[in-house]
């Protein structure tokens, strides 16, 4: 991230990320809905394409996109 400049964007990532995902790497469901993880991570998405291009509408589709092809 820091070699695109955007680094300055994930600072508050790892906290958002904390319980998340087992030691292990695997994604921790008893934990945390998927849903609300993809949900959030769109929203830190948006909020870095709005702030590097402008526009938000860059990664309005990233929430479909991962629920179709990882929600099994």
């Amino acid at each position: 991230m820091m070699e695109l400049g955007l680094g300055r964007h994930f600072k508050g990532l790892a906290s958002r990320l904390d319980g998340a995902f087992r030691a292990d790497g695997v994604f921790a469901h008893d934990r945390l809905r998927f849903v609300d993880f993809v949900d959030d991570m769109e929203e830190l998405l948006e909020e870095v394409a709005r702030q590097e291009w402008g526009n938000k509408e860059a990664v309005d589709d990233f929430e479909e996109y991962v629920l179709q092809h990882y929600r099994g």
